[in-house]
């Protein structure tokens, strides 16, 4: 009996394992913010590497609308998880708390909002905005933070004229002097212009929105409440893929460019290699990011970009911090250093 017994077991154990080696690996659906640039090399390695299939992750990428529409694709089902804004999931967390994104890994650590306009055209300052035309595309982040610019800066909203554009001729309405400035994304434009055979710095004068007032975050990774609270072990093996992958891309950039042209054939190499490395720059590797770790957050500061936010938009409710951003699927700290960049 006991030989049967024992037969019998092992029957079980050698009929269950292979089922249970072969589970099948968590889908999930993850947008991008804007159209495949270098910025988003590190998704496109952690897939292309295997480290997402390491994670028993099955995980495909979109390009996006706008860093502020992440956030409304993923309220509505659409999508698990992106890249996109955290002031837009503020805003939305006033409103609709349970259903609203979590951001679990902060990659911008600096906004890169701001308004562009030309060096030789009527905007010297601020100032002189009421009464101007500005451009944006209908779901940048960029135009949703524009009353907050403008309600700190003592400009009344009602004066300005907004035209919605496609993403793709954002530079090109300004240049025809069809817009007086255009709300943008600065990695964006700065290197869109580059390819224009235009000088961003000496043609262009830039009003960032975190050198008017406006000091917030911007994109990072976020998920959807159903997948942190259901399947936090995904969200923690998503985190862990995207962050080696960064470190990885920034220790070889040209590398994870040439990958990512594999995945968009049109891509400009050397466009995106320098938008790569503009943006590690300017809105990753901040003082803060190198005392916390790139994906943390500073709890102060973060309560006050809630401030900002709430009371700009006035919203119906000021969400807590922990309805907005959370920290417990971070890597260790260990594991989130900031990398030189080599290049």
């Amino acid at each position: 009996m006991n030989k049967w017994l024992a037969a019998a077991v092992m029957a079980l154990i050698l009929a269950t394992a292979p089922a249970q080696a072969e589970a099948p690996a968590t889908k999930i659906r993850f947008t991008l913010d804007w159209k495949i640039q270098g910025l988003h090399a590190w998704f496109y390695w952690a897939k292309a590497k295997g480290y997402f299939r390491a994670e028993n992750l099955d995980v495909s990428i979109d390009q996006g609308e706008g860093a502020a529409a992440t956030v409304t694709r993923i309220l509505s089902g659409a999508y698990d998880a992106g890249f996109g804004d955290i002031n837009a999931i503020i805003q939305n967390a006033a409103t609709r708390p349970a259903e609203a994104p979590i951001m679990v890994y902060m990659i911008y650590s600096k906004a890169p909002f701001a308004l562009l306009t030309k060096a030789s055209g009527p905007l010297k300052s601020l100032k002189d905005l009421p009464g101007t035309k500005i451009g944006a595309p209908a779901g940048a982040a960029a135009l949703r933070l524009l009353p907050v610019l403008a309600k700190n800066n003592q400009i009344d909203y009602a004066s300005l004229t907004i035209t919605q554009v496609a993403p793709n001729l954002q530079e090109q309405i300004l240049l025809q002097g069809q817009v007086d400035s255009v709300a943008v994304f600065s990695a964006t434009s700065y290197m869109n212009l580059v390819s224009l055979k235009l000088d961003p710095d000496k043609d262009f004068r830039w009003f960032f929105y975190a050198d008017h007032g406006i000091d917030l975050y911007s994109n990072g990774v976020m998920v959807s409440p159903k997948l942190a609270h259901e399947k936090p072990e995904v969200v923690k093996g998503l985190l862990r893929a995207i962050n080696r992958a960064i470190r990885e891309t920034i220790n070889d950039p040209q590398a994870a460019i040439d990958l990512l042209a594999t995945e968009e054939p049109l891509l400009k190499k050397d466009i995106e290699l320098r938008r790569l490395l503009y943006v590690w720059g300017s809105l990753i590797d901040t003082p803060e990011a190198q005392r916390l770790g790139i994906g943390d957050v500073d709890d102060v500061r973060l309560r006050s970009s809630i401030d900002i936010i709430s009371a700009s938009f006035e919203l119906p409710r000021q969400p807590e911090a922990s309805q907005v951003f959370d920290r417990s699927f971070l890597p260790p700290k260990a594991d989130r250093p900031v990398p030189a960049i080599n290049h």
